[in-house]
């Protein structure tokens, strides 16, 4: 079992419901405009549906729904995966509000939520099947993708590989068309390539150029400065250090009488050492320090060469490094896309791996399209149409597709003898319905998720057909938590649980309810759905003998 319980407060009309689900068959039942559809609307919201304003009952400031389900072992690992939290035996918790000004807020087991995490992790729980399903019979994409989903065919590989070659195919195409271009820039691209290498600039290599000749450019100014500041330091009659040093001792003289020149004297000290430490620098510095016309007039020419080639190359100087490895590298780049030889052998051996990829698909469309033909044709016996026939045709497409080769249709042979022809053109409406439900029905039972609901699929139908569509609903209901919305007494009579909606008047205005109906009250429904509001002993009768026979 997978959905649990629901909750909602101010949802349409719905001022404050609480519903437990139970496993099985579960029929929702009640007067046209009772608000049958409201649950599965408010489900399908909880679980990342769009929503605006117009779902907040009338008056009130918010609307709230909460869905709780049994979490599957696919669940709890995207809740992992996700980082929200999830344990085997806890319910999994969904809630979305949203209020009369249109915003949304989603949670998943308290955290904050996205409607797309809520949507991914609805996938993973529930199908929802809708009266208007027939609609997509006459859609080849819908079409398609309902056989793979048949099938299990994952059709992410095959994408790739068709994006891949049509890259592939894109890349030879331009090559073909701009030989010329390509020869122009790759001669461009080799001038470039052979100035830069004539000078083979170094990363940083312009910054330490620009150092270097300050230094040399400046050598009489530094010099100058450094004997200035040793002179000044330690050389000069009254310089700096024997001033220190004097006022260091007058201070520590006097230091038994006032306690704070000691630390005043030992400041001094230290000042001191930093002087010596100053002029132990410069008088280093000074002799290393030597004037050199050649070294500088070296500098001046390499620094010259590379304000040259910057102004031809209409690139600031220090970029020149960066543009000579960026040269390299296109010039490689046009190398590979000029080899057409080597872009034909690509392209081929993407339409090779596109084709594999393809043809394994197609035999596995083509072996599940026979499973399901032979599983809808056996429904349709049963469905008002015997002798019916159902086929799944796979047609070569002129030229491949992302998805394939091939084109799926349905067809169908609606009476005994009569040709199969695709569904739309030969079915009626009424037909339409049926077969859509037994597509339904039949693709539901290889479906992963464990909960199915079918919104008044049974739409256009009734009589015996109506009871085998109830007792089919009753047979998924064996294995997997299914839940219709209907107006057929003879399929609310087969299922497991029975719940009523209905709509009634209170201070406050319309309010829609729903109640679980046992043993007289579901009696009573079923022959209301039979006969209208009037209960004779006849439509009472017949109710009762639904019920026992669809038991």
């Amino acid at each position: 079992m997978s959905w649990q319980r629901m909750v909602l407060r101010d949802f349409v009309i719905v001022r404050e419901l609480e519903l437990d689900l139970s496993r099985g068959f579960t029929v929702l039942t009640g007067e046209t405009g009772a608000g049958k559809s409201i649950l599965i609307d408010a489900l399908q919201l909880a679980l990342g549906a769009r929503a605006d304003a117009s779902v907040v009952r009338d008056g009130a400031a918010r609307a709230e729904i909460v869905a709780e389900f049994e979490p599957t072992p696919a669940a709890l690992l995207w809740l992992a995966e996700q980082g929200f939290e999830g344990e085997v035996g806890e319910p999994l918790r969904l809630k979305r509000q949203l209020d009369a000004q249109g915003r949304s807020r989603a949670w998943i087991n308290g955290s904050a939520a996205s409607a797309t995490q809520l949507r991914e992790l609805g996938e993973l729980l529930l199908d929802i099947h809708g009266q208007h399903a027939w609609q997509s019979l006459t859609r080849p994409e819908a079409v398609r993708h309902l056989l793979d989903d048949y099938a299990r065919i994952d059709p992410r590989t095959l994408r790739q590989l068709w994006t891949d070659w049509r890259s592939a195919q894109r890349s030879l195409e331009q090559a073909h068309t701009q030989q010329s271009q390509l020869q122009q820039e790759r001669e461009r691209l080799q001038w470039q390539l052979s100035e830069l290498e004539r000078l083979a600039p170094q990363p940083g290599e312009w910054e330490d150029l620009n150092l270097q000749h300050g230094r040399l450019a400046h050598a009489q100014a530094l010099l100058e400065a450094a004997q200035t500041a040793l002179h000044c330091l330690s050389e000069d009659e009254s310089n700096a250090r024997r001033l220190l040093h004097r006022a260091a001792q007058a201070l520590q003289a006097q230091q038994h009488v006032e306690p704070r020149y000691q630390g005043l004297a030992e400041l001094l000290n230290s000042a001191l050492a930093q002087v010596d430490d100053a002029c132990h620098d410069l008088q280093q510095h000074a002799q290393r320090s030597e004037l050199d016309p050649a070294a500088l007039q070296a500098l001046d020419q390499r620094l010259g060469l590379w304000l040259a080639l910057a102004r031809r190359l209409r690139c600031e100087p220090q970029a020149l490094a960066e543009r000579l490895q960026a040269c390299r590298q296109a010039l490689a780049e046009l190398e590979r896309s000029a080899d057409l030889a080597a872009l034909e052998a690509a392209e081929g051996a993407a339409l090779a791996r596109f084709r594999a990829e393809a043809e394994r698909l197609s035999a596995l469309r083509l072996e599940a399209g026979g499973r399901l033909g032979h599983a809808i044709t056996q429904a349709m016996q049963g469905l008002g149409m015997a002798g019916g026939r159902f086929e799944v045709r796979l047609q070569a497409l002129p030229e491949p597709q992302a998805h394939g080769l091939d084109q799926v249709e349905f067809l169908v042979a609606a009476h005994p003898g009569s040709t199969p022809r695709p569904v739309g053109k030969v079915a009626s409406g009424g037909e339409l319905s049926r077969i859509a439900l037994a597509i339904s029905v039949c693709t539901s039972e290889v479906g992963s998720a464990p909960t199915l609901i079918f919104d008044e699929v049974d739409s256009g139908i009734g009589g015996a057909v109506a009871h085998t569509v109830g007792q089919l609903m009753r047979r998924l209901g064996h294995d997997r938590q299914v839940l219709a919305v209907t107006h057929l007494p003879q399929v609310a009579a087969c299922a497991h649980q029975h719940l009523r909606v209905s709509k009634g008047q209170d201070a406050h205005g319309s309010s829609s309810r729903v109640e679980p109906l046992h043993g007289a009250q579901r009696v009573a429904e079923v022959a209301r759905m039979l006969g209208g509001q009037q209960l004779t002993a006849t439509t009472l009768a017949h109710a009762q003998e639904l019920l026992c026979n669809s038991s």
